[in-house]
């Protein structure tokens, strides 16, 4: 376990991509059913790029805004829809890339190269991590923080959460207070029937496979790739 709890490490400033529980700048596929409770958003791909929701209208038209799925608690945004929603989407993109890029840059981490990157049956303080390395997680790992308490990771390479490793929060510690940067080319794979807390901030693509859940957000700078998952929207 980490040995102290830093102070005052300041939140990161989602802006307009906190308003997403998925944004990608490549797609979202899905092998149905999930269960997502937040907006979905892609853009600059288009709506094709959207599969696996049954989404309504079918197609869209001059008119469409947003689409509905009966997997989504929410509404689904693409580039190609009606004004506001390209101009909408274009900002929260360059917020996503902002947040990715406040939450990579910052300095002076508490916490370097904890347990050389394998934080396996492990309790996390709040405080700035940063490796150098991918991170793993084989077997359940918890935050234990208060609910003001914050959580930075600055992962140079990839996220992997084996299947059915859980992740847990306590002392009232909250998802919405929980960030991973995630620089590594093969992105973020969270294994099957596994839980997830936190947003994700990749710089490449996110993979829940079979039964993987989260709370917060999967922002993502290709695709997020889904597979009978439920996604819940933190704040």
């Amino acid at each position: 376990m980490a040995e102290s709890t830093p102070a005052n490490l300041d939140s990161v400033n989602l802006g307009n991509a906190g308003t997403f529980v998925i944004l990608s700048k490549s797609g979202v596929t899905n092998v149905p059913t999930s269960q997502i409770t937040g907006d979905i958003g892609v853009s600059p791909i288009t709506y094709a790029a959207i599969t696996g929701f049954a989404l309504s209208p079918i197609v869209p038209v001059a008119t469409t805004v947003f689409s509905t799925s009966p997997q989504v608690t929410g509404k689904i945004y693409a580039a190609d829809y009606a004004s506001p929603t390209p101009a909408n989407l274009t900002t929260a993109v360059l917020n996503m890339q902002a947040a990715y890029t406040d939450a990579a840059g910052r300095k002076n981490p508490n916490f370097t190269e904890l347990y050389a990157g394998d934080i396996s049956s492990k309790t996390l303080v709040p405080g700035l991590y940063k490796w150098g390395t991918s991170v793993v997680a084989n077997k359940n790992v918890t935050l234990a923080g208060s609910s003001t308490s914050v959580w930075i990771f600055q992962i140079s390479g990839d996220l992997n959460v084996a299947s059915g490793v859980q992740f847990t929060l306590t002392g009232g510690a909250q998802a919405g207070n929980v960030f991973w940067q995630v620089a590594g080319g093969a992105g973020v794979n969270l294994g099957t029937t596994s839980h997830f807390e936190g947003t994700i901030l990749a710089q490449t693509g996110i993979q829940m496979f079979t039964g993987a859940s989260l709370n917060g957000r999967a922002l993502a700078q290709t695709a997020v790739t889904l597979q009978k998952n439920v996604l819940t929207i933190t704040h």
